[in-house]
Protein backbone atom coordinates (compact mmCIF):
# COMPACT_ATOMS: atom_id res chain seq x y z
CA UNK A 1 0.00 0.00 0.00
CA UNK A 2 1.37 3.23 -0.90
CA UNK A 3 1.90 6.00 1.90
CA UNK A 4 -0.76 8.50 1.82
CA UNK A 5 0.63 12.18 1.78
CA UNK A 6 -0.09 13.88 5.05
CA UNK A 7 1.05 16.70 6.37
CA UNK A 8 3.07 17.32 9.90
CA UNK A 9 -0.39 18.09 11.89
CA UNK A 10 -2.84 15.34 11.59
CA UNK A 11 -6.01 14.30 13.23
CA UNK A 12 -7.21 11.04 14.29
CA UNK A 13 -10.78 10.18 12.87
CA UNK A 14 -13.66 9.73 14.84
CA UNK A 15 -14.66 6.38 13.37
CA UNK A 16 -16.51 3.85 15.65
CA UNK A 17 -16.80 1.26 13.97
CA UNK A 18 -17.27 -2.65 15.38
CA UNK A 19 -14.75 -5.35 16.17
CA UNK A 20 -11.06 -4.99 16.92
CA UNK A 21 -9.43 -1.59 16.57
CA UNK A 22 -6.20 -0.75 17.12
CA UNK A 23 -6.29 3.15 17.60
CA UNK A 24 -7.49 4.12 21.47
CA UNK A 25 -10.69 5.75 21.94
CA UNK A 26 -9.10 8.46 24.27
CA UNK A 27 -7.22 10.29 20.80
CA UNK A 28 -9.98 9.77 18.60
CA UNK A 29 -10.81 13.62 17.19
CA UNK A 30 -7.81 14.78 18.99
CA UNK A 31 -4.80 16.59 16.54
CA UNK A 32 -1.18 15.98 17.16
CA UNK A 33 2.47 16.34 15.08
CA UNK A 34 3.73 13.62 13.32
CA UNK A 35 6.73 13.06 15.11
CA UNK A 36 8.35 10.30 12.99
CA UNK A 37 7.19 7.88 10.30
CA UNK A 38 7.97 3.69 11.25
CA UNK A 39 8.12 1.08 8.31
CA UNK A 40 4.70 -0.23 7.34
CA UNK A 41 2.89 -3.42 8.93
CA UNK A 42 0.16 -5.87 7.93
CA UNK A 43 -3.78 -3.94 9.20
CA UNK A 44 -4.24 -5.82 12.49
CA UNK A 45 -7.27 -4.66 12.20
CA UNK A 46 -7.71 -7.80 9.73
CA UNK A 47 -5.15 -10.09 11.31
CA UNK A 48 -7.30 -10.44 13.93
CA UNK A 49 -10.27 -11.71 11.53
CA UNK A 50 -7.74 -14.00 9.45
CA UNK A 51 -8.37 -11.67 6.67
CA UNK A 52 -6.13 -11.20 4.08
CA UNK A 53 -3.96 -7.82 5.53
CA UNK A 54 -2.30 -5.17 3.22
CA UNK A 55 0.56 -3.36 4.59
CA UNK A 56 -0.34 0.27 6.43
CA UNK A 57 2.01 2.75 7.37
CA UNK A 58 2.34 3.33 11.01
CA UNK A 59 2.83 6.74 12.31
CA UNK A 60 4.67 7.72 15.76
CA UNK A 61 2.14 11.17 16.68
CA UNK A 62 2.76 13.76 19.33
CA UNK A 63 -0.44 14.86 21.54
CA UNK A 64 0.02 17.56 24.29
CA UNK A 65 -1.87 17.00 27.66
CA UNK A 66 -3.72 20.23 26.74
CA UNK A 67 -5.21 18.55 23.53
CA UNK A 68 -6.06 15.11 25.02
CA UNK A 69 -7.72 16.21 28.53
CA UNK A 70 -8.16 19.87 28.07
CA UNK A 71 -6.47 23.47 29.01
CA UNK A 72 -6.96 23.09 32.62
CA UNK A 73 -5.27 19.70 32.95
CA UNK A 74 -2.12 19.46 35.40
CA UNK A 75 0.92 19.49 33.05
CA UNK A 76 -0.80 20.99 29.94
CA UNK A 77 2.35 21.02 28.01
CA UNK A 78 3.74 17.43 28.51
CA UNK A 79 3.12 15.22 25.39
CA UNK A 80 2.45 11.43 24.85
CA UNK A 81 3.58 10.18 21.68
CA UNK A 82 0.68 7.24 20.47
CA UNK A 83 1.61 5.11 16.88
CA UNK A 84 -0.73 4.92 14.95
CA UNK A 85 -1.98 3.64 11.35
CA UNK A 86 -2.22 6.27 8.49
CA UNK A 87 -5.45 5.12 7.64
CA UNK A 88 -6.46 6.53 10.68
CA UNK A 89 -5.37 9.94 10.35
CA UNK A 90 -6.43 12.81 8.06
CA UNK A 91 -4.75 16.57 7.49
CA UNK A 92 -5.45 18.49 10.90
CA UNK A 93 -7.51 21.07 9.15
CA UNK A 94 -9.78 18.90 6.92
CA UNK A 95 -13.57 19.33 7.63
Amino acid sequence: MTEPTLPTRVRVKTWAPPGHIRTPGYLRGKTGEIERRLPAFPNPELLAYRLPAPEVPLLRVRFTMAEIWGPETPHPDDTLDAEIYAHWLEPADAP
